[in-house]
């Protein structure tokens, strides 16, 4: 939970409540509110329009990005709002809740990462106007989205050991690391879309492009035209590597300048404008510090209590620091019947190859240091660490890196692809006024 406060909901949120000093205090409602969108059985009012809408409005503007007129905008984040009650509604048909006791946790993980007690995050936001009621039950939103999308997307994307071997093939160590910060633009077109409708998409990708080498702003521009999901973010992307980078665009990125524009690219989801903000390359060396170490593994059973193989275990490390050997010892008594026969050898190995709680009790030993007897998911252990050594993981590493950067660069495109089906497939009446 800690982790994705901070990764997604400290980032998202965060962002929009303290980096404007502007009053976020519910508007006062003059007129009687009215149904702007209808999602399936659901509705989306004006006030949850314009409540949102006022909050990406002060996002964008807490980092200088240039406005479209308000009727666009408005459009934008009112869409944004249909395909979050959409994947809400999917969430609660098929049985996700946030609990109020995560959702406390969160908080507190939250505001521990702001130097703050639970008690003074909330005053903090209170003090600048904000309804801390509803900052809870947006966060709620998120979590539930998020865990949806897991769900639905990330825990059904596998990656193929082929798969891996043709990314490999494709890159080396040398630019493995390479990051590009992109800005993004999608001019979308239907499913199963005509001739003539994929023609007037690309018109307008055109259109868009030469507005931009003409000095538009790219920003501006995504916020206003944009269909990607990032387009209320100015079609920010962020860093992306260059082994994450969407198939379609895999070739064509790497060979823009920073500041250049792409012409479009064309995919099943419409077409594609890229502008390429900055790249870098990061160290290409991976070396890890890895452990030569043995041990010996005593299991609680019905005979023997978790006590009495703590006890064991104590009087086995007495023998071994009064002289015995240890190897012998290991052979004889170890329940890791593997290791046993060499002596409780495990060679060496690498920084998250064990289980946490042997791995940070082996990590504080030096060499020639035998443990305390500590316990295990496995049972109870005496660890000896024999020696270390620097290591180059550089071979390892990259097949590591490039296993996850496939992983997550399918999960955005499924991700993508679902988030259009759904879409697709729900009833959305729009009732906003022009």
């Amino acid at each position: 939970m800690k982790q994705l406060a901070q990764q997604f909901l400290f980032g998202l949120l965060l962002a929009s409540f303290f980096t404007a000093p502007v009053n976020a205090k519910r508007p006062e409602i003059i007129e009687l509110d009215y149904v702007v969108a209808i999602v399936n059985k659901d509705v989306i009012t004006n006030i949850e329009l314009e409540r949102k809408l006022a909050e990406i409005t002060r996002q964008l503007e807490a980092k200088n990005t240039q406005l479209p007129p308000k009727s666009v905008l408005r459009k934008q984040v009112l869409e944004r709002i249909v395909i979050d009650q959409i994947q809400l509604q999917i969430a609660s048909q098929t049985g996700i809740r946030i609990s109020d006791e995560n959702l406390n946790q969160v908080l507190a993980n939250m505001a521990e990462s702001n130097n703050m007690d639970l008690d003074t995050f909330r005053q903090t936001l209170e003090n600048d106007g904000y309804d801390f009621a509803l900052f809870r039950e947006e966060m709620r939103k998120e979590m539930i989205i998020t865990q949806l999308r897991k769900r639905q997307v990330e825990n059904k994307t596998f990656v193929t050991e082929q798969e891996v071997k043709k990314q490999l093939a494709s890159m080396t160590s040398k630019n493995l690391d390479n990051e590009f910060h992109l800005a993004h633009i999608l001019i979308p077109i239907p499913e199963s879309a005509k001739p003539a409708e994929i023609d007037a998409a690309k018109d307008k990708a055109d259109q868009v492009i030469t507005q931009l080498r003409f000095g538009a702003d790219f920003a501006k521009t995504a916020i206003s035209v944009s269909a990607g999901q990032q387009a209320l973010n100015g079609g920010d992307l962020g860093w992306i590597k260059q082994g994450q980078l969407p198939l379609i665009a895999e070739k064509i990125i790497p060979k823009l300048n920073p500041g250049e524009i792409s012409a479009p690219i064309q995919s099943a989801e419409g077409f594609h404008i890229v502008k390429l903000l900055d790249k870098r390359s990061q160290t290409k060396q991976h070396v890890i510090q890895q452990t030569l170490a043995r041990h010996i593994l005593i299991r609680p059973s019905q005979v023997t209590s978790s006590k009495q193989a703590e006890l064991k275990l104590n009087r086995l490390r007495d023998r071994i620091t009064g002289g015995d050997d240890f190897a012998a010892l290991a052979k004889a008594s170890s329940d890791d019947r593997a290791s046993a026969v060499q002596g409780g050898d495990l060679g060496w190995t690498s920084p998250g190859q064990m289980v946490p709680e042997f791995q940070e009790r082996m990590d504080k030993l030096q060499p020639g240091q035998i443990s305390e007897p500590f316990r295990s998911r496995f049972g109870w252990h005496i660890i000896q660490v024999l020696s270390r050594r620097d290591h180059d993981d550089t071979d390892n590493y990259i097949k590591n890196q490039a296993r996850k950067l496939i992983q997550k660069r399918k999960t955005a495109e499924q991700t993508r692809d679902w988030l259009r089906r759904i879409r697709d497939e729900a009833y959305v009446e729009y009732r906003l006024e022009e």
